[in-house]
């Protein structure tokens, strides 16, 4: 894991070098004039508060949920298993894509200057863009990981080798890295006039979009057939490993053992259903924007809830981390004693 975060940090390292030139040169066409205000739930000011509260108790329970299932998963030998090294990076991409955009919007929820510069507006699009493709396809490569253990357990161990695991990793974190790249350098082919109010908590694509002041047409046609695409590969992938697991399952002569596959799948296929519904109603649904209220919604859904269920989602059904995290809390408690 450790050798995939090194790669990892110079694929973002290399691409972030290319996004600031971009970056650099956009801002000095623009003379530097340009800012970002966030709107966030200004329209709703009694709420500031309470949304602060609750946003930032999400918060750290996803930085607790996605970091302890990655320690627990490091330390416990039993969890050294093809699909807890994909779900030790699901949770290491949960983390930084709540990261990315949380602490943005608790600060905007209890300052009145809601501004943020265009460098950092930009980069917080990028850094998003990367995390969530990323996500879509790691998701996919536990659907094939599962597939493999119900269709053809007796050879699981052979296919899903460490090699394999490691390539299909590797490829999500590279093409998340190139999705968002390409439609961070289009978005910075369009020029804002001044002070851009974007009507949402973070620097969404649509949102930014919605406030130039040049012909956006590319850039929306550009998303909308990158987040499609994306999601068609993805869903064909996650779709047909479960039509495989369901005829399997459905052969099994035990009662018992269907109950076990299934359940083995349950977790996974909760994540799946409120990840992508979240994405299709946000990218792949040309009239969504018709409500910017439902947008924030649904963007607070997929980049704020999504990443605190996750580990809950699968801790919650799992034996083996229940049982780590039991002798984590029973070590802690005697150390305390003493």
């Amino acid at each position: 894991m450790l050798l995939f975060f090194y790669l990892f940090q110079i694929l973002v390292l290399t691409s972030v070098d290319k996004l600031s030139y971009f970056v650099h040169r956009n801002k000095e066409n623009q003379s530097g004039r340009v800012t970002f205000v966030l709107l966030g739930f200004s329209e709703y000011p009694e709420l500031q508060l309470p949304l602060f509260l609750v946003f930032l108790t999400i918060y750290a329970i996803t930085v607790v949920g996605n970091l302890g299932m990655i320690v627990i998963i490091k330390i416990n030998p039993k969890l050294h298993t093809p699909m807890y090294f994909f779900l030790s990076h699901l949770s290491f991409v949960d983390f930084c894509y709540s990261t990315v955009v949380t602490p943005k919007l608790l600060e905007n929820l209890v300052v009145k200057d809601r501004t943020i510069s265009f460098t950092g507006c930009i980069m917080q699009l990028f850094f998003a863009g990367i995390f969530v493709v990323t996500e879509m396809f790691m998701l996919a490569a536990m659907a094939y990981d599962r597939f493999v253990a119900v269709c053809n357990p007796l050879v699981y161990t052979v296919v899903m080798s460490q090699k394999l695991c490691s390539l299909l990793v590797g490829a999500s974190y590279s093409w998340g890295i190139a999705c968002s790249l390409i439609f961070t350098c289009f978005l910075l082919t369009l020029s804002f006039c001044g002070n851009n109010f974007i009507n949402n908590f973070g620097c969404e694509h649509g949102a930014i979009v919605a406030v130039s002041c040049s012909d956006t047409y590319i850039n929306q046609k550009i998303m909308f057939v990158s987040a499609t695409f994306n999601e068609i590969c993805s869903l064909m992938i996650i779709l047909t490993s479960y039509v495989f697991i369901f005829i399997t399952v459905m052969k099994m002569p035990s009662t018992r053992g269907r109950h076990k596959a299934f359940s083995t799948c349950a977790s996974h296929l909760t994540t799946i259903t409120i990840f992508h519904g979240s994405i299709l109603f946000l990218y792949c649904v040309p009239n969504s924007k018709s409500s910017w209220l439902m947008v924030k919604v649904a963007s607070v859904f997929y980049t704020v809830v999504i990443p605190m269920l996750n580990p809950l989602i699968y801790s919650l059904r799992n034996k083996d981390v229940k049982d780590t995290l039991k002798k984590l809390i029973n070590i802690r408690l005697f150390c305390d004693k003493i």
